[in-house]
């Protein structure tokens, strides 16, 4: 599958399941959801954060710092997906 065909492109252009905006979408590995390449990156940079603090807290580790940049990012997402501009 070529990656420059129409079809390729036709079927990579839709709504981002976060903000809704009209745009080239991603999938994430294991995501069933398409985002924006905006989104994606805080998606999975969340994810990741996630696990991260997950393994910080079972190792007895603190977890302040990676917690507050998770919060910011979710708070970040939060806003784009109630924002009136970008959505459907």
């Amino acid at each position: 599958m070529s990656l420059n065909s129409d079809e390729d492109s036709r079927e990579s252009i839709g709504h981002c399941s976060v903000c809704g905006h009209l745009t080239e979408l991603v999938a994430l590995l294991g995501a069933v959801e398409m985002y924006c390449f905006e989104c994606s990156a805080d998606v999975a940079t969340a994810s990741l954060l996630i696990t991260e603090i997950d393994a910080a807290t079972l190792a007895g580790r603190d977890a302040e710092e990676l917690v507050a940049e998770c919060t910011e990012i979710s708070n970040r997402i939060l806003e784009r997906a109630q924002s009136p501009e970008l959505g459907f």
